[in-house]
């Protein structure tokens, strides 16, 4: 009797040993579905990518973007003192685009401008929505997308200029979007002077943008503020972005100047900022 005890406990599996196995089979398990869920996600990502690519294409064929002249109807903007080292005078100088919104408009209702940074990639249609969500996650077409769209706060009114005009888009690693913002703090986009302008065009005017200021800083709201109480919080509120640039542009900004704000995601944490002036507009 003795000896078939010992033999039934050699023949049966040890507890720590059972238990072993089924962690490892659990870790397994773990590991396949984490494998299956990042594939889905790589999957997703690249069909969301497909889609934003064509409508790219498909709007650079129905959209005729030219460069204007100045005219009469032509205004500058709050213009500094002459003998500043701003340099102003040298960027009234340069074209304003004008973009037909014929097409645009038929393809989406929403659109409210069209927006072109300098030395960067951004050169798309903005749209507005009642709300600053939809458009983190549907395309041009409002069709879903993860990559979004570049859309326009909707506390602003692109035709009524606030204090603080806001222009949002995803920060795109296939440089999409608003991907190449990220250029903006870098040495190389600095150092070329041309960079330092956006052009904005709706359909009821033209204008252009003097940069002031660009830097990457955590994720806040104070820089999305669009209206000032006072005087004194809008002119500390011009102090502050003058402040955080990691670049001097030599750009003279008051509280009579109407500002335009561009941010993106730098990483999950992080945000990329621009803002420029408005330095000179034409209705159309």
């Amino acid at each position: 009797m003795k000896k078939n005890k010992t033999e039934n406990k050699e023949k049966s599996p040890k507890p720590k040993k059972r238990l072993r196995k089924q962690i490892w089979i659990i870790i397994i398990v773990i590991c396949l579905i984490a494998l299956a869920i990042y594939g889905l996600k790589i999957l997703l990502w690249n069909e969301d990518n497909h889609n934003i690519n064509k409508q790219i294409e498909e709007i650079k064929e129905i959209t005729e973007v030219e460069e204007v002249k100045d005219t009469k109807e032509t205004k500058t903007v709050n213009p500094p003192k002459k003998n500043t080292e701003s340099d102003y005078w040298k960027y009234i100088k340069l074209p304003l685009i004008s973009v037909d919104f014929t097409e645009l408009l038929k393809k989406n209702s929403d659109t409210v401008g069209f927006i072109k940074v300098n030395g960067t990639n951004i050169n798309y249609p903005i749209v507005q929505a009642k709300d600053n969500d939809y458009y983190l996650n549907h395309s041009f077409d409002k069709k879903k997308n993860a990559g979004g769209w570049v859309y326009l706060d909707y506390r602003n009114d692109i035709n009524d200029l606030q204090d603080n005009t806001i222009i949002y888009a995803h920060g795109r690693t296939n440089n999409t979007m608003f991907g190449t913002l990220r250029n903006v703090i870098k040495n190389s986009w600095y150092k070329d002077t041309n960079n330092y302008v956006v052009n904005l065009s709706t359909p009821e005017e033209n204008t252009l943008w003097q940069v002031f200021s660009v830097y990457k800083i955590k994720t806040e709201l104070y820089y999305l503020t669009s209206s000032f109480g006072t005087e004194e919080s809008h002119q500390k509120f011009i102090d502050t972005l003058l402040k955080r640039s990691k670049y001097d542009f030599k750009a003279e900004v008051t509280t009579k100047d109407k500002i335009l704000t561009l941010s993106t995601c730098y990483d999950d944490n992080y945000k990329v900022v621009l803002h420029a002036k408005l330095i000179k507009q034409a209705a159309r």
